[in-house]
């Protein structure tokens, strides 16, 4: 009954959802206050009151039959205006409705960018450690994800690497910043270096490659460090964008993909982009909440309680012995295995009844991410039992 594309799905589950699952059943036998679970990426700060009270005018306001229905498959056209409006005023841009198509997250974003312009084994590249499903994405549609290999000493893309892996059948590169899983966010030189690698790519080999942005912790960076607009430097790039992280309504599943006008044959990818939302099964993103975010463009989550998070636990964690990438965004901490075989460190911190996802499902053997998206309650009481850890390691000493 099952297919031969879905059985290695099937056998090879997702990591971090199986942690999650394991600290339910954890949670269980010891109960919810004795188990330390940093697995899964879902935020732990309340949504904006903006977005409760817009849900509530939404529905005493707003004609019924406007809020429940179809539109284009390509979203509301006011709120794709506001949106579009909204990142002008941010970003100094000149979008308008047409460069927007809301999704069912960005992941629906990432997929109807992907089926507008894969053929069959044309090739994605994207820089390790990434988000463990865009390889899932990429074969959805017959292609092939190419991963660069990290370069463990910034975390930054290691673009001479990525150059020399170019070639006639790459059609996109996918880039995450604020990075999931590292916290880290890409320079504005990145940016550029990266942009100017694949222009002259693109001369070399008469093709178009796409930059495709995966943009859904850019509101979460800290320390007043500013998260480069990759439009602004280079002419091929579309941004796949969620309101899960920054408004904390991930269950929603509402976003969008910009597709600007800079675009190589910009108007035919709008228009492929809106069918794929379409045939892929989504039709159009949920109506009521484009209908919300409309209201709630220039609310923000209280990036103060992630920002505490963050330090409390890089602080914690140091003092006891661990190595860590400081967080410049998103809500991750990537630590380094004391062992060279992350799982058995994860194996370890499990006994202790702390979950944690290793790296190599990140594509990033020896180190592990820990998601401090929860309450600052529980990194506290957390402590005592990596310290258990960091004994059995001789990190403490």
């Amino acid at each position: 009954m099952i297919s031969e594309k879905m059985m290695p799905l099937l056998r090879n589950n997702s990591a971090i959802r199986m942690m999650f699952e394991e600290g339910n059943r954890l949670a269980a036998l010891y109960g919810r206050e004795n188990v330390y679970d940093f697995s899964l990426g879902n935020p732990s700060v309340p949504a904006p009151p903006e977005v409760n009270q817009a849900i509530r005018d939404v529905l005493e306001e707003e004609d019924t039959l406007l809020v429940h229905g179809y539109m284009s498959n390509s979203g509301y056209e006011d709120v794709r205006q506001a949106i579009a409006q909204s990142l002008n005023d941010r970003f100094g841009t000149g979008f308008g409705a047409r460069n927007l198509i809301m999704t069912v997250g960005a992941a629906s974003a990432l997929n109807i960018i992907l089926k507008a312009v894969l053929n069959p084994d044309d090739e994605v590249l994207t820089f390790a450690p990434y988000f463990v499903e865009y390889g899932n994405y990429v074969r959805n549609y017959d292609g092939k994800l190419v991963v660069v290999p990290a370069d463990t000493e910034t975390f930054q893309p290691n673009l001479a690497v990525f150059r020399s892996m170019i070639n006639k059948r790459t059609r996109a590169v996918i880039i995450n910043t604020p990075n999931n899983p590292t916290g880290v966010i890409y320079s504005g030189e990145t940016i550029r270096s990266l942009a100017a690698i694949l222009e002259e790519k693109q001369k070399e080999f008469g093709t178009e490659i796409l930059l495709i942005s995966d943009e859904p912790y850019r509101e979460l960076a800290y320390d007043g460090i500013e998260v480069p607009y990759v439009t602004k430097f280079y002419a091929n790039s579309v941004v796949c964008y969620s309101y899960s992280k920054s408004l904390s309504l991930p269950g929603e599943r509402i976003g969008y993909a910009l597709i600007p006008d800079e675009v190589s044959e910009s108007g035919e990818l709008i228009a492929a982009a809106a069918i794929a939302n379409r045939v892929i099964g989504s039709v159009n993103a949920p109506s009521l909440i484009q209908r919300v975010i409309r209201r709630c463009l220039n609310a923000k989550v209280n990036v103060e309680a992630y920002d505490r998070n963050r330090s409390a636990l890089y602080d914690g964690l140091t003092n006891l012995g661990f190595e860590c990438v400081r967080p410049q965004g998103a809500f991750y901490m990537w630590v380094k295995s004391p062992v060279k075989d992350e799982k058995e460190f994860c194996d370890v911190c499990r006994e202790h009844h702390i979950l944690v996802v290793p790296g190599s499902s990140f594509a990033c053997g020896g180190y592990v991410r820990i998601a401090y998206c929860v309450s600052y309650d529980m990194i506290e009481r957390s402590m005592p039992a990596f310290a258990k850890v960091a004994e059995r390691y001789g990190l403490n000493k």
